[in-house]
């Protein structure tokens, strides 16, 4: 009798030890397997000048229908975002408009938003913002909650030389190229940011001087155009257009602008054709190289929201790619592949209970950066991947 106790009590304890060691297992290898490459599949990358894209595939994408992106929220009035330090914000809490007063001066680094949308909104590092007292970017990817009350909100500035006007902002449908993105996401540094939108590329190799590429000159001369974007094209266009260093009129010009919307042109030609009858798959991001380099990679939870995101996010890699060197190197879908390895360095993580989780790995020159809602579903929205140039 003593033994059958004893053999059934060690079996129970047997058990339990494996359900205790086995379960926080499993909840990490679940947690691993949501964002694993094992569920994306690389697309043959659509390859023009210096610029390689590497369409990201899925067979299970996730709804997220239940989310508003800041472009559509600002543009339909769903969301406000103003200066801070205003006479008051107005915002409604259910039916009756409620008046906030502010109580600091307008700062440089953070603006006031609210969301007035029935859905959480959702935030990306390097978004533009237009108005106000100078243009800015968001400062990291978020997730504010509906019906929440203002919120002070982290931004850069993109537009160091005016300091003047209005007090609201408007949606700028415009994304910050990876060298500025960067010095936002992983430096937070404004001085750091403002370098970057006055230099164009932040790569060890500097920007392009060279001639055109192979590419550019195959076409009649009547045809060819300017495929590259100097440091120098940079300064002159602050100095003659811009005067107040502003990073959508930057981009906005003849000089940059017509040479940026013709290549981008080209290369979402060639993305359609690439994604368009794909069985049981659709495009949910991009890992984007500048000549050999991987450097840069975009992944949603769903093709709807990549799809919303994919024009500004495709004119932010060719403005990377025109002030980057031209080289005849490009690279290849396993070193695309390789880049998605995810990083085992240091991990920081901040939360908002409820909302959502921001976790960033570092390991060496890489960063991943990682975006889950918690609410009203477990899922990451929005994964970021950099090869840091500096």
């Amino acid at each position: 009798m003593y033994r059958r106790n004893w053999f059934y009590w060690g079996l129970t304890g047997l058990a339990l030890t494996i359900v205790l060691t086995v379960a926080p297992w499993a909840k990490n290898m679940q947690n691993a397997e949501k964002n694993s490459p094992n569920l994306w599949r690389l697309g043959e990358p659509i390859q023009y000048e210096n610029l390689s894209v590497f369409p990201v595939l899925s067979g299970k994408p996730v709804d997220t229908s239940s989310f508003v992106t800041l472009d559509d929220a600002l543009s339909t009035g769903q969301v406000v975002i103003t200066e801070k330090g205003g006479d008051v914000v107005r915002r409604s809490r259910g039916a009756h408009p409620v008046d906030v007063p502010q109580q600091y001066g307008a700062s440089v680094n953070q603006l006031v938003l609210i969301n007035r949308s029935s859905k959480p909104l959702l935030l990306l590092a390097g978004e533009l913002v237009s108005g106000g007292k100078q243009d800015r970017i968001i400062s990291k990817d978020r997730i504010v909650p509906p019906d929440a009350d203002p919120l002070p909100l982290d931004v850069f500035c993109v537009e160091e030389g005016r300091w003047s006007a209005g007090a609201q902002f408007s949606a700028g449908e415009l994304m910050v190229h990876p060298s500025v993105r960067e010095k936002a996401a992983v430096d937070q540094e404004q001085a750091k940011v403002w370098a970057a939108v006055r230099s164009g590329t932040t790569s060890g190799a500097g920007a392009a001087n060279g001639t055109p590429s192979s590419a550019a000159l195959a076409q009649p001369a009547q045809q060819r155009q300017t495929v590259t974007v100097t440091s120098e094209a940079l300064s002159s266009v602050m100095t003659s257009e811009a005067r107040t260093h502003s990073y959508k009129r930057i981009y906005k010009s003849k000089a940059i602008g017509d040479p940026v919307d013709a290549f981008a042109n080209q290369v979402q030609e060639r993305f359609a054709r690439v994604t368009a009858n794909l069985k049981g798959e659709a495009a949910v991001g991009v890992v984007v190289a500048f000549g050999d380099d991987v450097a840069w990679s975009d992944i949603f939870a769903s093709p709807a929201l990549f799809a919303r995101y994919w024009p500004k996010l495709l004119r932010s890699y060719v403005v990377e790619a025109l002030a980057r060197p031209k080289t005849g190197e490009q690279a290849s879908v396993n070193d695309a592949r390789e880049f998605l390895r995810p990083l085992m360095g240091h991990e920081s993580i901040e939360t908002e209970p409820a909302t959502y989780r921001l976790k960033q790995v570092t390991e060496g020159k890489y960063v991943e950066i990682e975006l889950e809602a918690l609410r009203p579903a477990d899922i990451t929205l929005h994964l970021l991947k950099v090869h840091r140039t500096s």
